[in-house]
């Protein structure tokens, strides 16, 4: 069976994950390299781990954590639709069954909020994962924080995690600092993520809980 260390191993996805990553930094967008893949990819299997789900299903998760960007390849429009089609070939050649193929190109096809939507337990682990990466570490250059909102969110946010919480919820929680950027501007930026991360807590039968500051929102 394909595992994600034999993705992280694989010469043409380093080569994809590295210029993808660069040609999102020409462009200004924070870091989609090799640090916001393993966020990605750990969250989201530990949550399916941690649900009860079948330990093959953890490891689809953590390779389609690892994938889900490689679409920036080719253009920042639908890197989602692209980004499937590009992991579906390569986990193909690399002899991967069709049905696990498909369960992952399925969930990088729909992890993008506004236009995918989540439709099976892998592409809502994979969902939340990627919403809940809110972190300082992701900014480029602290230089221009200030005049750019996607950064200044980011900066500011000094530590977040994904967990399971009580009354069957799924809880993102955030720590902003608040000499740094609002909580209203968080909210001015992400609340489309924050959606389709309700929808995909529902799709595992919990409710989504957002906590920013030791506050719960609602």
């Amino acid at each position: 069976m394909i595992t994600v260390e034999d993705i992280k191993n694989n010469e043409e996805v380093q080569q994809l994950i590295k210029l993808s990553n660069r040609n999102l930094e020409v462009l200004g967008y924070t870091e989609h390299g090799t640090r916001h893949l393993t966020v990605v990819s750990e969250r989201a299997s530990k949550l399916l781990r941690e649900l009860g789900y079948p330990e093959r299903k953890a490891q689809l998760v953590e390779i389609a954590g690892w994938l889900h960007d490689i679409g920036y390849i080719v253009n920042i429009m639908y890197h989602q639709l692209t980004g499937a089609l590009i992991a579906a070939d390569i986990l193909r050649r690399m002899g991967m069954n069709y049905t696990e193929i498909y369960e992952i190109t399925l969930a990088i096809g729909n992890h993008h909020e506004g236009m995918g939507e989540p439709v099976s337990d892998i592409s809502a682990a994979l969902i939340l994962a990627d919403k809940s990466d809110v972190h300082k570490s992701r900014v480029r250059s602290s230089a221009d924080v200030m005049n750019d909102i996607h950064d200044r969110v980011n900066f500011a946010a000094t530590d977040s995690h994904l967990t399971l919480g009580a009354n069957n919820s799924i809880v993102l929680s955030i720590l902003i600092d608040p000499d740094i950027s609002s909580v209203m501007e968080y909210f001015k930026i992400f609340l489309v993520r924050m959606e389709i991360s309700k929808k995909a807590a529902n799709l595992l039968g919990k409710n989504f809980e957002l906590i920013i500051n030791g506050i719960k929102l609602t």
